[in-house]
């Protein structure tokens, strides 16, 4: 991707100057709230600290708060550029930190180049922080200055441009050696570079399994080889080879793994040809590689290869790893980084990579396809599964190893991870843990569809429930394996076409519609369609819910459902309602966004009354806004007065139910607003908002979704005696498997219903 200067100056220039600010947590509004955080409330946890030191962690930001300490030495690949010209680059590993691991950051640059005082200031910070991320260190100062802060400091303390290149590349290694039928401690690596970060992945790589025998490592002056003298150091000591090699181009012949972190185009077409079969080439100089991709790729199309760059497969990213570190590490309030930690991080993400892929990172990168192999060896870093694969890894090990000073139970810790990427997250694991409880049968119509195999293969793997797939078995099938998939009998997959309840679905059918445009001729074909089949089966016991519209528009999938499933005892409109999950955490359900156009004032009670039924089933007790462009009476008007009287009705049917309206939007859910009417049932938000209709509902929840921020869970069908769940067409796998869950949790409550309440 080509940067213009101008581009990147102006991003950093812009109001407010700079990538990074100090948001407060805690309200500071009033008197009271001064008083609190301030003088004389603050005294109250300094004396508590005081008593006991280890409650800095429960009184302050100090848990969560790391310093990037640098002192812009070796800045990137600009060198030693001082500190004031590597802040940019401290604040963007702070945005970094930020965005990934939701942890805060302070850079500090320091104005020196002698180790012991780039060692002493970081011994006097460590009351202030959590952790200490070294970053853009030169070498040897680096190891020294990491060496002595480990033994002294009780808190974290890792030096990226060590310790991240090799814990990423480790990953990359473990599998490219894989795929390349090789075994790690059997391949000749060799390194062009002998600084930090070589040293630290030699280091690493030997701790995986890598024979230190089997190493060659290069710098500037050539290969480090026994008996040199010029350009050596106690740290590039230990990798000196009793080797009659003197060049890069000697080292790389026969070689199964070259590693590059040295400096561009330093290695030839014809070097390539020197290496063993299926060789692996790392050439991981920024932003140019050692030999560009594609030109590696040309001479030896047996490569596996990997470089720093994003437009290019396989991009070895510091940003997998430091966050997720970090995360880890801090959570358990570790008092070191250690070697097993760092491991830990490495196993955790070559597992990772061969995974499937969230749908949410193939359309990040633009890609249909991403499956682990030559040109997937590791994450991608917008994964957002990194952090709850990584930073409960190296919590364990933390933990194992004795650092860690607060021990977790890893998943209890997983859920709260996923919490920090969504308050939405944490909702629909409420959903999944029912739906485990009793997992059940779910009709899937749409199985010719990859994104609906994926999530199939989550239902089975969480066991939250039982797939049934719908379409042609042998297609399905070889999908399955070309998508790597393991169903084994986790799964029904059914065809239309040949099932042998096919003729009883058929008479049921005609029984059912016989009265309503459909003739015996009509129905074997009306009965091929995947979604009238599979509300068949619902109806018939055969499974409990149904879930569709991935590939279709939402009529195609609603219409047999009304023509097939019945609703609910005393339901006469069926709805359709939204979750909304807003960035700082508040939840609100809004309905009707997809069913009825202008609802009657009987129709939007009892809209309100399943709309708040639904919300008790998320654990959330309701309070229904009857929303209008009106407040209790101020402007007169048949709308506002249809929203009067369905609030009426809903209070004769549902006196157990707070409800107020008509009631415009933002007085329903700012406190401030709502306070000005005493006089109303509702005293606090509302967090269940009926729309007066849905034109009014679907541009509320879009604006919302799209303005707002918010996370969206739906649309959520309510009246349907049995589950059935129309998604938003281009629904990822994740929304599937969470309307799954929702559907299976709907079915677990499910009683039978009389025949004449169908639609």
């Amino acid at each position: 991707m080509l940067i213009r200067k101008e581009e990147a100056l102006a991003y950093h220039s812009s109001e407010p100057a700079g990538k990074v600010s100090v948001t407060p947590t805690k309200p500071c509004r009033t008197q009271l709230d001064l008083s609190l955080a301030y003088t004389p409330g603050v005294a109250v946890p300094c004396l508590e600290i005081h008593e006991d030191p280890a409650k800095v962690y429960q009184y302050t930001a100090k848990g969560n708060l790391v310093a990037v300490v640098s002192n812009g030495t070796a800045v990137l690949g600009l060198g030693n550029i001082g500190p004031a010209a590597g802040k940019p680059v401290m604040e963007g590993k702070g945005v970094l930190f930020k965005r990934f691991a939701d942890i805060d950051v302070f850079d500090i640059e320091l104005a020196t180049e002698d180790p012991a005082e780039v060692i002493r200031a970081c011994q006097l910070l460590e009351p202030t922080f959590g952790g200490i991320n070294l970053e853009d260190i030169k070498a040897p100062e680096c190891f020294e200055i990491e060496e002595e802060l480990r033994r002294t400091l009780k808190i974290p303390v890792f030096h990226d441009d060590q310790h991240g290149t090799a814990i990423i590349s480790g990953a990359a290694l473990l599998n490219a050696v894989e795929l390349a039928g090789k075994r790690l401690e059997d391949v000749r690596i060799v390194f062009s570079g002998a600084g930090a970060s070589a040293i630290s992945c030699a280091d690493h790589y030997i701790r995986m399994g890598a024979c230190l025998e089997n190493i060659l490592m290069c710098d500037t002056k050539g290969v480090i080889h026994a008996g040199r003298t010029k350009g050596m150091n106690k740290y590039k000591e230990r990798f000196a080879r009793d080797t009659e090699a003197r060049t890069l181009e000697d080292a790389m012949k026969g070689a199964d793994v070259f590693i590059g972190l040295s400096s561009a185009n330093c290695v030839t077409p014809e070097m390539l040809h020197l290496m063993a079969d299926r060789p692996i080439v790392f050439a991981l100089a920024n932003p140019d590689p050692e030999i560009p991709y594609d030109v590696a790729v040309e001479a030896r199309p047996d490569v596996i290869m990997a470089t720093g760059r994003s437009d290019f497969p396989n991009q070895v990213n510091n940003v997998l790893g430091f966050p997720f570190i970090f995360r880890g590490a801090l959570d358990v309030r570790a008092t070191a980084i250690n070697d097993e930690m760092k491991l830990a991080a490495t196993y955790a993400l070559a597992l990772l990579a061969k995974q499937d892929v969230p749908d949410s990172v193939r359309r990040a990168y633009g890609v249909e396809s991403m499956d682990f192999g030559r040109e997937y060896l590791i994450p991608k870093p917008f994964d957002t599964r990194v952090l709850t694969w990584v930073a409960p890894a190296v919590a364990r090990a933390a933990m194992e190893t004795g650092v860690a000073q607060k021990p977790l139970e890893l998943d209890i810790y997983r859920e709260r991870l996923e919490f920090r990427l969504g308050k939405s997250r944490e909702v629909m694991r409420m959903s999944i843990h029912k739906a485990q409880r009793s997992p059940k049968r779910v009709v899937l119509p749409e199985g010719d569809q990859d994104r609906i195999l994926r999530a199939a293969q989550i239902l089975i793997d969480e066991r939250i429930a039982r797939p049934v797939i719908l379409g042609d078995p042998a297609k399905i099938r070889a999908r399955i394996s070309e998508l790597r998939l393991r169903f084994d009998h986790g799964a029904d997959i059914v065809d239309p076409a040949t099932d042998p309840r096919r003729e009883n679905y058929i008479e049921e059918f005609v029984r059912l519609r016989h009265r309503k445009g459909v003739t015996p001729r009509e129905a074997p074909a009306l009965m091929l369609d995947p979604t009238r089949f599979g509300c068949m089966m619902v109806h018939r016991g055969d499974a409990e819910a149904l879930i569709g519209g991935v590939s279709q528009h939402y009529p195609e999938t609603i219409r047999p459902a009304l023509e097939i499933i019945s609703v609910k005892p005393g339901v006469k409109r069926l709805a359709g309602m939204y979750m909304l999950i807003m960035p700082k955490g508040q939840i609100y359900f809004l309905a009707d966004t997809t069913m009825n156009i202008e609802p009657s004032a009987e129709d939007l009670a009892e809209i309100a009354i399943n709309t708040a039924e639904a919300a008790k089933g998320f654990n959330i007790e309701p309070r229904v806004a009857m929303l209008s462009f009106s407040n209790f009476g101020s402007t007169r008007h048949p709308l506002t007065e249809k929203v009067q009287r369905a609030t009426q009705l809903v209070r004769a049917r549902a006196p157990w139910l707070q409800i107020d309206g008509e009631i415009m939007a933002d007085t329903a859910v700012t406190p401030e607003l709502l306070a000005e009417y005493p006089f109303s049932t509702l005293k606090e938000p509302a967090n269940v908002l009926i729309a007066p209709s849905l034109e009014a509902g679907n541009i509320a929840y879009k604006l919302l979704l799209r303005l707002g921020g918010a996370e969206a869970v739906g649309p959520i069908m309510l009246g349907f005696s049995k589950p059935v769940a129309v998604l938003q067409r281009g629904a990822d796998v994740n929304e599937i498997v969470h309307m799954a869950a929702i559907a299976v949790v709907e079915a677990q409550t499910h009683e039978p219903v009389l025949e004449a309440d169908r639609v």
